[in-house]
């Protein structure tokens, strides 16, 4: 999200790409660690996301933005919110971080408990009777279109309430999984589905992932943006 530091700049790209490598390594850490550990308790997991989150936009913002999600990344990118080359470098490290985090966890978790649990890998149920891939997609869109609507309203809109931003999208988070973990693990962020899918291996529906939170992200912005900031100026260097 676009909170800028007293000068009115973020910080380089180099310490940008770092601060996003970290959080996003602390929320798939924790978030996909919840998942392998909670017993299905969906309440715990959605608040050990929400949680992390929070935390980690809040440091991160002053630096990167605190994205924490390609998903976010590009909206804004759509937007003009972030240039170009800055988006691509940002998306890299989150996908990067989010595979240092999934691997470490692989490290820590028992095998048996990491394997039986596909790393924490968010999957589309389809036990559900009349659910499948396209209402998965449909779902991850809105709820990600959810979040990110979050981040306009409370980061990038300078009348919103930046002090808690971190807490308010965190907040969006928790609730989204609340709804749709059983579904498709809400994942809402394609970072979220790829590093345990590359510690664990576990690929299915991959796509879904990529395709509901990009387009419910930038369908988000789009709407915010030309409704609510239409002669805002980019905040971003």
């Amino acid at each position: 999200m676009i909170v800028t530091t007293k000068e009115g700049r973020l910080e380089s790209i180099g310490k940008a790409a770092v601060a996003e490598f970290i959080a996003t390594f602390a929320l798939i850490f924790i978030g996909a660690g919840s998942v392998l550990v909670s017993g299905g308790d969906l309440v715990g997991v959605a608040l050990a996301h929400g949680l992390v989150l929070a935390i980690m936009v809040a440091v991160t913002a002053p630096i990167s933005g605190g994205l924490v999600n390609p998903g976010v990344t590009i909206g804004l990118w759509v937007t003009g919110q972030i240039r170009t080359p800055r988006a691509g470098i940002l998306v890299g490290a989150e996908l990067l971080g989010a595979v240092a985090g999934a691997f470490v966890l692989k490290a820590i978790v028992p095998a048996e408990i990491f394997d039986a649990g596909s790393g924490g890998t968010p999957t589309v149920n389809t036990a559900i009777t009349g659910f499948g891939v396209g209402q998965a997609v449909l779902l991850e869109a809105v709820l990600t279109f959810f979040l990110v609507f979050a981040v306009y309203g409370a980061a990038v809109n300078d009348k919103g309430p930046l002090a808690t931003a971190g807490w308010v999208i965190g907040l969006v988070l928790t609730f989204d999984i609340l709804v749709g973990g059983p579904f498709t693990g809400a994942a809402m962020n394609p970072a979220r589905q790829f590093g345990p899918a590359v510690a664990s291996g576990t690929w299915t529906d991959w796509w879904v992932y990529w395709v509901g939170p990009i387009a419910g992200g930038i369908i988000a912005g789009v709407v915010y943006w030309g409704v609510f900031l239409r002669d805002k100026e980019p905040a971003t260097p």
